[in-house]
């Protein structure tokens, strides 16, 4: 069957056949949450050219995922308003939730598509697989994807390939039905059954950088969380909260509530210095200690973490299992870091011989802008130059601090990060 006309057939028809083939196509089916597709072959030869699918999004661009005939891959975009010039590569950067960007190169194939080869980068593909989102940017402008089931999509397809490969489009069936696992060795009659995964809560801290309902906090706080995530002002009854990204490597996860809100914390424009004092707001032993936030004072006491890392802040402003992801403030009442950890003191004195005393650390807020940019939320900065007291910090910070709790395995417990 010739592609059709239709905009989406034409892109998957199109987008590795080449400038000067078309490709016939759908054969057989590949369904997948929100992604259609098949098998195609080059229109001039009839050799079997890729497997594809692709989705539509409200933006109108279409966007799809290819494998080809040789195992490479690649992405593709298509919008019927585009006025490209075929040939002309340009730069594009993704991201996937917010995480390390990658630079690549859109080639168009037509004057309304792109298509986008991948390099065979597995912390790339891995990004790929379990992202909830992908943002585009290129020549000043940004487009935002959510991504659905890309975990299960690139089997899908790799599987189609396989199966055209073995035995011809002229056997395509349905591609989205993976083979099924070869059979393992059946365990003795009398061993005991497996243990189901023991749950426990975790609980942790956030803030409001958004009044579209953004908090930030960090990504172990939400790591290995089952089921809903809840997030609450101090006193007010639970709500739930979307994970939209997370950043692992450097420990911040955004996650959003439903509404819209006044009152959100600033970030602090002017660098803190080793010195300044900093206000710590929290949720630590909730419900163990209080339900309320708790506040804690003290000095920036390095601008730096363990083994000189620069993304991170030193503070003696005391923190607890519970404060993490929380805001550190100025005396101005502005955010100036993300509560991260407190130092491991049984690991330190292992290592060392010698007890730590009130050695805690915050994520700077360049880690954070960088964050929240790549996130494309918005956020508010603030320069502001007045000492408040910190009773009046506290107040103030109790509309944008929210206590984030939620179910997460056990097992997951015992590589949680220092102080979540």
């Amino acid at each position: 069957m010739k592609c059709r006309a239709a905009a989406i057939a034409a892109l998957l028809c199109t987008i590795f056949a080449g400038s000067n083939a078309d490709a016939r196509g759908p054969y057989g089916s590949i369904s997948i949450g929100n992604w259609q597709g098949g098998a195609y072959t080059n229109d001039q030869t009839g050799s079997f050219s890729h497997c594809a699918a692709g989705a539509r999004y409200a933006s109108g661009v279409y966007f799809m995922v290819t494998i080809d005939g040789n195992g490479g891959w690649g992405l593709g975009f298509m919008h019927e308003q585009w006025t490209l010039t075929p040939g002309q590569a340009f730069p594009l950067t993704l991201t996937f939730d917010g995480q390390q960007p990658f630079n690549v190169h859109g080639i168009p194939i037509g004057d309304k598509v792109v298509r986008v080869p991948m390099p065979s980068n597995s912390a790339l593909i891995a990004q790929f697989r379990k992202a909830k989102g992908m943002t585009a940017y290129t020549q000043g402008q940004l487009f935002q994807f959510s991504l659905d089931q890309t975990g299960q999509l690139l089997p899908i397809l790799a599987n189609c390939v396989a199966k055209v490969r073995q035995s011809g489009v002229a056997s395509a069936g349905d591609f989205s039905v993976l083979p099924a696992a070869k059979a393992v060795a059946v365990a003795a009659p009398d061993s005991a059954p497996a243990k189901p995964d023991r749950l426990f809560d975790q609980k942790g801290t956030g803030f409001l950088v958004s009044t579209n309902g953004h908090l930030v906090t960090n990504a172990h706080v939400v790591q290995g969380c089952v089921g809903d995530i809840q997030g609450n002002p101090s006193g007010e009854a639970p709500a739930k909260l979307r994970l939209v990204s997370s950043d692992e490597t450097n420990d911040l996860a955004l996650l959003q509530v439903t509404g819209s809100f006044k009152d959100i914390a600033k970030i602090r424009d002017k660098a803190i210095q080793s010195g300044d004092t900093v206000v710590a707001i929290g949720y630590p032993f909730h419900g163990l200690l209080t339900s309320d936030f708790t506040v804690t004072t003290g000095i920036v006491s390095s601008l730096s973490g363990i083994l000189n890392d620069t993304r991170f802040l030193q503070i003696s402003a005391a923190v607890q299992p519970g404060n993490s992801g929380g805001p550190l403030l100025a005396s101005s009442g502005d955010v100036v870091g993300v509560v991260a950890a407190k130092l491991n003191a049984i690991k330190f004195v292992r290592a060392t011989g010698n007890i730590p005393e009130n050695i805690n650390f915050a994520i700077k807020t360049g880690a954070l802008r960088d964050f929240l940019d790549n996130s494309v939320v918005p956020y508010q900065i603030s320069d502001a130059k007045d000492e408040l007291k910190t009773a009046d910090i506290a107040r103030n910070a109790r509309a944008f601090t929210f206590l984030i709790s939620c179910k997460a395995k056990a097992r997951e417990k015992e590589t949680a990060k220092n102080s979540g």
